[in-house]
């Protein structure tokens, strides 16, 4: 269970970090999504796009 934990936390970090992509591409900021300040920063939790993300990847893998 830690190991899907950390697959989860490290997929959610390289959303994260992938947001200007996305958000060029239509991603980014859907419904779920999650943003908050904390000590003067944005935060932004991709909720909603990591699990659209994962089902498309998903679809993808089992095609191939």
């Amino acid at each position: 269970m830690l190991k899907w934990l950390l697959v989860l936390a490290v997929g959610v970090a390289v959303i994260a970090l992938a947001t200007p992509w996305l958000q060029r591409h239509g991603l980014g900021r859907l419904p779920g999504d999650v943003t908050f300040n904390w000590r003067g920063r944005r935060v932004y939790v991709p909720i909603t796009t990591t699990i659209l993300l994962s089902l498309a990847l998903t679809l993808l893998a089992r095609l191939v």
